[in-house]
């Protein structure tokens, strides 16, 4: 073979690797579109059509190109029956075809698919040429149905596609313009160099290339489908790549000096189409991943800045009705000692038990509302502190003298020994014996007997305090979980009915703010359980004031 001899096949190549890259392209647009589907439908009968076509005015053997001319006919009848179906579709993405279409349309091409393979549309060749090739063929009455059902079908199409470009909103007219131009060509194509030239001139040359005049309706169509996802350069630069290397191949081919090594070449340009057709749909996945993930970060960072004003105006209210409430509840609770010390009159024992009773659940209910405007205050970055010198074992030891009779009234026994010497540290010492407060708190609600162990471990960069007990333990997902704020182990639920678990979570952030850590530990359930804090030394606060509000007023300059 020699290039200037196959530029025929060359033409026919490239149309072949043009159509395929853009109709898969189209499905990798949207693989659920139904018009999408009847357009890649349509794109590979073109192509079966287009080498049957070509390959009829290529051979010189009489029994094959009489069945090769059958061939082109049957996919003549699913090219007429493509181009309907798309235009039925079209612009559609999900279509409910129609009993007529379902029942009538359908099963009539099929039949006639069929039928233009027997001696009933094509009887016999009546005239060979010199070379070997069909020259004249007798016709049976079956092409009378085949003439029937492929104008009938291109006509219906036409039809449809016209209909809906009149009755297409302003948005959408544009995409059927497109189409209608690309229509409008490869039928002009069709009617000059497969009809006119052969019929009226006899020059029938230009008949094999059927493929390359449909190459505009596709490539309009094509455009009129994907104009918006068409833009994208990544995609551009991959299809051309695709389309580079599938002519690269066929330039082998055309060059290929037996059959054997034309057959070989000619897989190998089936195969680089494949793999580029592959390669796009690939990168096409990537870039709408890519979208996706754009556009799902977009909405999580607007989702984020609503939950952050969210929760700033929680905790507003939160602090607002704090303070509202801490008023009456202060008030009741002077208004109770009042009346227990006899400044309104004598009371009976029932009547001072009564307020007893009353004062701790009023008592109860400061320290819940405490809780709320601590949190309140760590999360406006209102949280005052004030940085000294203190000693660690006097402040431990004023705690456990102070929680010492609810130990006894419990029948358990906290075990503190302090020894010899001072432990300082610079520390907020209010702060600080809230958090100890706190654990042995917790180790008196959570134990029905054994010991409370308060241990304080000298480092050389600190101190670590620790509260141990006997008590009810937890498992390793409540040790993981017991820092955070309102979270509440699953085996003290029903232990103490009024926590909160905030008080947990407000000993995190005091001690935090001394550039400590906490720690939970426990064996197991039953096993008892570990509380316990490190701080560093942290010389540098000394002496010092330091509200969360003040940094975060310096950080914004």
């Amino acid at each position: 073979m020699n290039l200037s001899a196959n530029l025929d096949l060359l033409s026919v190549g490239l149309a072949t690797a043009a159509i395929a890259i853009l109709a898969f392209a189209v499905l990798f647009n949207n693989r659920n579109s139904v018009t999408n589907q009847a357009f890649l439908f349509f794109a590979v009968i073109t192509i079966l059509w287009g080498w049957v076509n070509y390959s009829n005015y290529q051979v010189h053997e009489p029994y094959l190109a009489f069945w090769l001319t059958k061939l082109t006919l049957f996919f003549a009848v699913w090219h007429a029956y493509g181009i309907f179906q798309f235009f039925y579709a079209f612009p559609n993405e999900k279509v409910k075809f129609s009993r007529l279409y379902k029942f009538f349309v359908f099963p009539i091409a099929g039949i006639t698919s069929i039928v233009v393979l027997t001696p009933f549309t094509l009887v016999e060749v009546k005239r060979w040429s010199q070379d070997d090739r069909i020259a004249e063929i007798i016709n049976g009455p079956g092409m009378l149905l085949f003439a029937l059902v492929i104008f009938g079908l291109i006509i219906g199409a036409i039809v449809l596609l016209i209909k809906k470009l009149l009755s297409a909103k302003a948005e959408k007219k544009a995409q059927f313009i497109y189409i209608f131009v690309g229509t409008i060509l490869t039928f002009a194509l069709l009617i000059v160099f497969n009809f006119i030239l052969p019929a009226i001139f006899a020059i029938p040359k230009f008949i094999p290339y059927g493929m390359v005049f449909i190459f505009p309706f596709i490539l309009f169509t094509s455009y009129a489908i994907i104009r918006h996802g068409f833009l994208n350069l990544k995609i551009i630069s991959t299809e051309f790549l695709v389309f580079g290397l599938s002519i690269a191949v066929m330039f082998e081919v055309l060059v290929a000096d037996n059959l054997i090594t034309t057959l070989y070449k000619s897989s190998l340009f089936l195969l680089v189409l494949s793999i580029g057709i592959l390669l796009i749909r690939s990168v096409r996945n990537e870039i709408h991943q890519r979208e996706k993930v754009t556009n799902m970060a977009k909405s999580l960072e607007t989702a984020n800045l609503r939950l952050q004003e969210l929760d700033r105006q929680k905790t507003e209210f939160l602090s607002i009705a704090s303070h509202q409430l801490r008023t009456p509840m202060s008030i009741i609770k002077g208004y109770i000692e009042l009346i227990q010390d006899g400044a309104y009159g004598k009371i009976s024992q029932e009547t001072f038990k009564i307020l007893s009773d009353m004062d701790e659940t009023n008592e109860r209910l400061v320290k819940l509302i405490d809780e709320f405007l601590d949190i309140s205050r760590i999360e406006q970055g209102r949280t005052k502190f004030v940085f000294a010198m203190h000693d660690m074992k006097e402040l431990i030891t004023s705690v456990v003298k102070e929680m010492a009779q609810r130990s006894i009234d419990k029948g358990l026994k906290i075990q503190w020994k302090p020894g010899k010497g001072k432990a300082e540290i610079c520390m907020d010492d209010e702060k600080v014996r809230h958090v100890i407060f706190n654990f042995i708190d917790n180790a008196i609600k959570y134990s029905e007997k054994g010991i409370i162990r308060v241990t304080l471990e000298k480092l050389s960069d600190g101190l670590n305090v620790r509260v141990k007990d006997d008590g009810i333990g937890f498992g390793k997902v409540d040790e993981a979980n017991f820092f955070q704020k309102f979270y509440r182990g699953s085996n003290v639920k029903t232990t103490n009915v009024g926590g909160t678990g905030l008080g947990i979570y407000v000993t995190k952030k005091f001690i935090e703010k001394h550039d400590g850590k906490v720690w939970a530990k426990s064996k197991g359930l039953g096993k008892g359980g570990e509380f316990g804090f490190y701080l560093p030394l942290n010389k540098e606060k000394m002496n010092t004031e330091t509200t969360d509000e003040k940094k975060v007023l310096a950080e914004r300059g």
